[in-house]
């Protein structure tokens, strides 16, 4: 119970810093607070949906516990988020490629970014951008179920010229 209620919590923080990030702007000077900045997305943010704010809430809260600096361990974060059979792969996934399963690496970005893909009836795909000190970028792509936002794929985006042999890597 308290799992599902620290979700709820952090879904109600991201909605919340939504709402005031699209606020802000209209807020008088008299009344308008300092604008809390989201963990990652900074300027590039846009609320497009439920799923991006569900996606971006995920990875901004699995992010601050590999940095330590909250109570729930990054595989605490994982099962408060992703669907159960995901968050096993993902456990597979860094076994086999000796890096973090979410961050596709062995270090923690510095920012990132998200935004709508394609969406159906049922799902939604987000991409999200990782933006690294170097100046380098990595994409990953989420699935979201629509009926709960629970997180139900996770997977490097297609390669475009990849044989069709090869297999790419993926936990979707």
């Amino acid at each position: 119970m308290t799992k599902q209620l620290r979700l709820l919590t952090h879904l109600a923080l991201a909605l919340s810093a939504v709402a005031v990030v699209v606020a802000g702007p209209l807020a008088t000077a008299a009344t308008a607070a300092p604008v809390p900045q989201l963990p990652g997305a900074g300027a590039s943010f846009r609320a497009e949906s439920p799923a991006v704010t569900q996606v971006d809430a995920f990875f901004g809260a699995y992010r601050r516990a590999s940095l330590g600096g909250v109570e729930e361990t990054p595989e605490e974060v994982r099962r408060m988020y992703l669907d159960p059979e995901l968050d096993g792969r993902l456990t597979d996934w860094a076994a086999e490629h000796d890096a973090d399963p979410v961050f596709r690496a062995q270090n923690i970005p510095d920012s990132w970014s998200v935004a709508t893909l394609t969406s159906d009836e049922d799902t939604e795909t987000v991409v999200l951008t990782e933006h690294w000190g170097d100046g380098s970028t990595t994409t990953v792509w989420y699935t979201v179920r629509l009926a709960d936002l629970v997180i139900v794929g996770l997977t490097d985006p297609p390669l475009r010229h990849l044989p069709e042999s090869a297999p790419a890597a993926s936990v979707s």
